[in-house]
């Protein structure tokens, strides 16, 4: 069996972690409707992978403009490869190039994240504040703003295709170079932060389902529901049905957070977050080292 595919999906708890386009004083969190009618706030893809990034520090692929005027876009220069740019090997480009040799060329993402979308409805909560501290300091009076507020938590999957880390073209990195890409990004992952108008907020799950796997399913998103603080586990161990999923399933769960730990230690068997992330860089490093 050749297992070319690392899929984990978490969960983490985290406060007004995203906003989106807001009105008059008011700052709105980025939110989708479900179909019960009620209203789950998210953390975009976009800005998960942000912080990645940054935490990383790849943030150095080089960008230029490109086009004209109105029609003027940010793009990774050319002349970058993923040789020497781990942002673009992880997370793909669209290059356009100009001139006779003109024509864009892409690379798709061997790494893919969803969407960290809430697992309890917005309530409709909300913060208000001022900058009265400053405001007094010269006698001025301010205007009050209102922001949407949430303490949730937040279910979300990364998968990464294996096979094509390190490949693009004539280009081929070595496989240690690999699994150091691969392994970085786990530990980032593992205690991933999110700065946020004054506040650090931490993304590092508290509990993570997954594996290394011979096909490419992100097999647990969208199975990781509650109900009242308890982790439903009916989703997650109807997947178990099939054996080769089972027996390469690592569960992490950090205790005393969910009221259905007993519950979850008995029918999970995990361990901690820690080890599975530990276990996951083993099998990334092993992956490498045969193929």
């Amino acid at each position: 069996m050749n297992k070319k595919g690392l899929t984990i999906s978490m969960i983490f708890q985290a406060e007004s972690a995203n906003y989106g386009s807001g009105y008059s004083n008011l700052s709105v969190l980025k939110k989708m409707m479900r179909g019960d009618l009620k209203e789950y706030s998210y953390i975009s893809r976009q800005a998960i992978r942000y912080n990645i990034i940054k935490e990383l520090e790849w943030d150095n692929t080089p960008v230029e403009a490109m086009g004209s005027a109105n029609a003027t876009v940010v793009q990774f220069a050319p002349t970058a490869t993923i040789k020497d740019y781990p942002e673009i090997d992880l997370f793909g480009y669209m290059k356009t190039a100009k001139g006779q040799d003109g024509g864009a060329t892409t690379r798709n993402a061997v790494v893919r994240l969803s969407n960290a979308i809430a697992l309890e409805p917005f309530e409709g909560n909300s913060d208000y504040l001022t900058n009265m501290g400053l405001a007094k300091r010269k006698g001025i009076n301010n205007n009050i703003a209102e922001s949407e507020i949430q303490l949730s938590y937040y279910a979300y999957t990364i998968t990464i295709d294996l096979d094509k880390v390190g490949i693009d073209g004539n280009i081929q990195i070595d496989n240690d170079e690999k699994a150091r890409r691969v392994n970085a990004l786990l530990d980032v992952v593992e205690y991933l932060y999110r700065d946020i108008r004054g506040r650090r907020e931490t993304l590092a799950p508290i509990f993570i389902i997954g594996g290394v796997y011979e096909r490419k399913n992100p097999f647990f998103e969208h199975r990781l529901k509650l109900n009242e603080n308890n982790l439903i586990l009916a989703p997650i161990t109807e997947m178990f049905d099939d054996e080769s999923i089972k027996e390469n399933t690592l569960v992490g769960l950090l205790n005393g957070i969910f009221s259905n730990d007993e519950e979850i230690n008995s029918v999970l068997k995990p361990e901690s977050v820690h080890q599975v992330f530990k276990e996951l860089k083993v099998k990334v490093k092993e992956y490498y080292e045969t193929n």
